[in-house]
């Protein structure tokens, strides 16, 4: 099962989003990401965390129209956004789109980039997207297929440690078993060769960002 979550970031390329969602995905709004789909006019079946940011008037249609809304105090351990991916976990999601999570505040960005290398979220998919961006995390040992156009934009970010045995096939600069070093930049703006390319990981943890540069 897929779960949607709108995060209260910067959401770009609005109008896009419908194509995102399927019918059969389940809409969770992390607080403030019911702004998102308010303004989209998307009813979320939960909405998760400490309604600080959340409209009391679209709270009182959101109850009527019966979305779950799941609250908790202000003075919480876990962001929205954290508590929202465990929910859409806790109900049987193995892929999460999540959409908002970045741009409106450097410090809930960097957080929610790191969120998916999470131990406790190693067993789900967590795509983080942001307008014709999308972040995923590798773990390795692993490999990732992205699928895209000629001339797309993919960049590898190690986190935490050195990223070991990297190999970049359909790439413009391939590697082959190759290290990554954490802090470093080697790894950034490579470029697709065709409409897919693909990503092996031996060690480590991997940020890979991939920016479309033509519209599918």
């Amino acid at each position: 099962m897929r779960a949607i979550i709108f995060a209260n970031g910067v959401l770009k390329n609005i109008h896009d989003i419908h194509d995102i969602i399927l019918p059969e995905d389940l809409i969770i709004a992390a607080d403030g990401g019911t702004t998102h789909c308010q303004a989209l006019g998307i009813k979320p079946s939960f909405v998760v965390g400490d309604l600080d940011s959340l409209n009391p008037d679209y709270l009182d249609f959101l109850q009527a129209w019966g979305t779950e809304i799941i609250s908790y105090p202000a003075n919480k351990d876990l962001t929205d956004l954290e508590l929202s991916i465990r929910k859409a976990i806790e109900l049987g999601c193995d892929e999460i789109l999540v959409l908002g999570a970045l741009g409106a505040r450097w410090d809930m960005t960097i957080a929610n980039l790191l969120l998916p290398a999470l131990s406790d979220f190693s067993k789900v998919t967590i795509r983080l997207i942001d307008g014709h961006q999308e972040v995923i995390l590798l773990r390795g040992k692993g490999e990732l297929t992205f699928k895209g156009k000629k001339g797309d934009i993919l960049s590898l970010v190690p986190v935490g440690e050195d990223a070991e045995g990297v190999a970049l096939q359909g790439l413009e600069y391939p590697l082959e078993d190759d290290v990554l070093k954490f802090a470093a930049t080697r790894g950034i703006s490579n470029v697709l060769l065709e409409d897919t390319a693909t990503v092996y990981l031996k060690k480590g943890l991997l940020l890979c960002i991939h920016i479309r540069k033509h519209k599918d």
